[in-house]
């Protein structure tokens, strides 16, 4: 039908933490949500994957993004913009970006992300 029913999964250190709404029918979508969650001490990466909701068979991967520690260390204000996905699948091509603001609050002990899925491309 040449439109996708999108959705964004959040997974720090590959466990699934945030799931976002599923925006039905569209290549543009806009979720404007914001989460705020406690971040381990020890955490490597965070990952966004972008799916398609699918009622008949297994949901889809668009793409996905991933920040590293070292990525958020050389934001400390947090990272905020355009990125491109890239492939989950190395047999797929994968098209489209998602606009994001994260960033890490508090201290070293106390220490929480704050991820915006805002909208994807």
């Amino acid at each position: 039908t040449g439109s996708s029913d999108p959705y964004c999964i959040v997974k720090i250190d590959d466990e699934a933490i945030i799931r976002t709404a599923t925006v039905w029918k569209t290549l543009s979508p806009f979720w404007g949500e914001e989460y705020e969650v406690q971040l381990q001490p020890s955490f490597h990466s965070i990952s966004i994957y972008v799916m398609d909701e699918d009622a008949l068979s297994r949901d889809d991967v668009i793409g996905k993004v991933c920040i590293t520690r070292d990525m958020l260390a050389e934001h400390p204000k947090g990272y905020s913009g355009w990125v491109s996905l890239s492939e989950v699948d190395p047999d797929e091509e994968v098209q489209g970006e998602i606009h994001l603001r994260v960033e890490v609050l508090g201290s070293q002990g106390s220490r929480r992300l704050r991820c915006s899925v805002l909208e994807a491309r």
